[in-house]
């Protein structure tokens, strides 16, 4: 994947971390022919994380997931230089991390890029306002505003009434709260979220993701999620890559990744996930097999309908909005009465769907059809047309 600083705010590019006495050495002279057995067996070498590019867009959320040992949480070590990097560029607009300073680096930690970890890291002796205002105490910000803002984030994240209590009084979502209210005190432009809630109870976990997604709706931060869970990914992510052996195989949004896995192993990812609440209109409707002009007549629709064997026609304006369907039924009548136009065949009950609507809504719409469901963009362009065939092989893995 190419990537270009001007894109995104961060851009990863061909970043490799190999673990073992002589690294530069060994990334010169690697056979790329190699798997990472044979590098570590051959060598002494660990190629945790290998050749490794993509690049996050402003306010999006990227998940990088994979199995125990593919290199995620080495990659977003490198990404914030917790690990130093074997080689590789990290631009963080416009600036390359890895040309950074140590006082540079720092700076950016305390202002710009937070992250969040799976254990909470949270001082057992401190109350949770003090926790969460640790980040700006840090900065040297006076006690009432640092307070005042650690508060502001508590309120945030539903933890209004709990800040002078101490962290081994809550249970554990509640300290995972407070990790990332501590996270987003500083106000950072860029978060990176390291497993958070892998070691939470299956409940609670749920709650933390639909409170990060409400986080994020308010917010749109630019995240880095990194997680093993496919489910948790295809909730969160803009778009998911995914790793195997220190290599991203295939980045793509939910959708792209459940409907066209590249290989195997992400397909065995995709087996499990409930279709129902991940597709979505966009990605599996087609294109309009006939749309006519609400100035064109009713014989030119009933021929153009007739050449096409289709049972309906969408109507657009002079503008490009979406009118109605017309069926051939209707079609006809106006070209007996010598309509002028196509108007009058128009049916104005005609249901249609936005793109991101997703499969389960889908099903009594198209079951109680024939004719294919219009899709609809927000300002009401036609974008496409789903029907009950689509539906039924996209619930097939078609």
């Amino acid at each position: 994947m190419t990537t270009s600083a001007t894109e995104f705010e961060i851009s990863c590019r061909d970043i490799w971390k190999i673990f073992g006495p002589h690294p530069e050495r060994i990334k010169e002279t690697l056979d790329p022919t190699l798997s990472r057995d044979e590098v570590l067996e051959q060598t002494g070498h660990v190629v945790a994380v290998k050749e490794v590019s993509f690049g996050v867009s402003k306010g999006e959320t990227f998940v990088v997931m994979g199995l125990s040992g593919s290199g995620k949480s080495t990659l977003v070590r490198c990404i914030s230089r917790l690990i130093e990097p074997t080689a590789g560029q990290v631009i963080i607009e416009d600036q390359d991390m890895m040309a950074m300073d140590e006082t540079q680096l720092r700076d950016l930690r305390r202002r710009k890029m937070s992250m969040v970890f799976q254990h909470f890291g949270l001082f057992p002796h401190r109350k949770i306002i003090d926790n969460a205002a640790y980040g700006l105490e840090v900065q040297g910000i006076d006690k009432a505003t640092r307070h005042a803002r650690a508060q502001e984030v508590l309120d945030m994240v539903s933890l209004g009434g709990w800040e002078n209590h101490y962290p081994g009084e809550v249970s554990g979502g509640m300290q995972q709260r407070v990790g990332i209210a501590r996270a987003l005190a500083v106000d950072p432009e860029i978060l990176l979220f390291d497993e958070p809630f892998s070691a939470l109870d299956p409940l609670i976990r749920r709650e933390m993701q639909d409170e990060l997604i409400k986080l994020q709706t308010m917010m749109r931060k630019t995240i880095i999620f990194i997680t093993h869970d496919f489910l948790e990914a295809v909730k969160l992510g803009d778009d998911i890559a995914i790793m195997k052996d220190g290599e991203i195989v295939q980045v793509g949004t939910p959708d792209q990744i459940i409907m066209n896995p590249v290989n195997d192993y992400v397909d065995e990812f995709t087996k499990d996930v409930p279709r129902s609440r991940v597709l979505s209109a966009g990605s599996i409707m087609k294109e309009c097999e006939v749309v006519v002009s609400e100035n064109d007549s009713p014989q030119s629709c009933l021929l153009l309908m007739q050449s096409k064997g289709s049972s309906v026609a969408f109507v657009e304006g002079e503008n490009g909005q979406f009118l109605g369907a017309c069926s051939l039924e209707q079609i006809n009548e106006a070209a007996r009465s010598n309509s002028p136009d196509v108007h009058s065949a128009i049916s104005k009950a005609q249901a249609t769907v936005l793109p991101d609507t997703r499969l389960g809504k889908l099903i009594p719409l198209t079951a109680a059809t024939d004719a294919p469901v219009p899709v609809v963009s927000q300002t009401n362009k036609l974008l496409g047309a789903i029907d009950r065939a689509a539906v039924i092989l996209a619930f097939g893995g078609s």
